[in-house]
């Protein structure tokens, strides 16, 4: 760990010059930049006066906390595919998340799986092609580049009326698919 680095990135969010910290820590501002540069290393009584001066202490400061995954690219992708669709899994082990997104291509006059009713929301946006939400006996269309925005009260599915397949990004909270 580069401690030096890591102070001055605390001392920075806290939007501390190293005159502040220095005064609050009753330390020189020369010995601050000092550690801050790693040209010196402070004991460990000194080190915790300067974190407890940034609102830290030792265990805060040196607990690393694994970095989540935030890019996912096409081999992270699960592919499920059925006779009317194709389900891409775009985000791995979204059922731990909050919500879900999926790539789903709707097959021509094909539908969906039929999801039944829950407690949620989902948003839909129609990459290509054209779709029929069918949800509590009524029909929504929608067009290529338009969106859908719906809670999970009420049993539905997609379906694809057009001759070439259809490609949503699909969207649920919480995860479902």
């Amino acid at each position: 760990m580069d401690i030096g680095k890591k102070l001055r990135e605390l001392r920075k969010q806290n939007d501390l010059t190293l005159e502040d910290l220095a005064s609050r820590s009753e330390l020189t501002k020369g010995f601050l930049s000092q550690v801050e540069r790693n040209l010196t290393a402070p004991s460990i009584a000194t080190l915790e006066d300067i974190l407890e001066a940034l609102g830290s202490n030792l265990s805060e400061f040196f607990h690393e906390e694994e970095e989540k995954q935030i890019v996912f690219g096409t081999d992270d992708f699960f592919v499920d595919e059925k006779e009317d669709y194709q389900v891409e899994w775009i985000i791995p082990n979204a059922q731990k998340n909050q919500m879900e997104p999926i790539l789903m291509t709707l097959y021509p006059h094909k539908k969906s799986h039929i999801q039944t009713s829950y407690t949620g929301e989902e948003f839909g946006y129609v990459l290509k092609g054209n779709i029929t939400i069918m949800r509590g006996g009524k029909k929504y269309k929608v067009k290529a580049h338009e969106t859908f925005y719906m809670d999970g009260a009420k049993s539905h599915y997609l379906y694809n009326h057009g001759n070439s397949p259809a490609k949503i990004l699909w969207i649920t909270t919480p995860p479902i698919f």
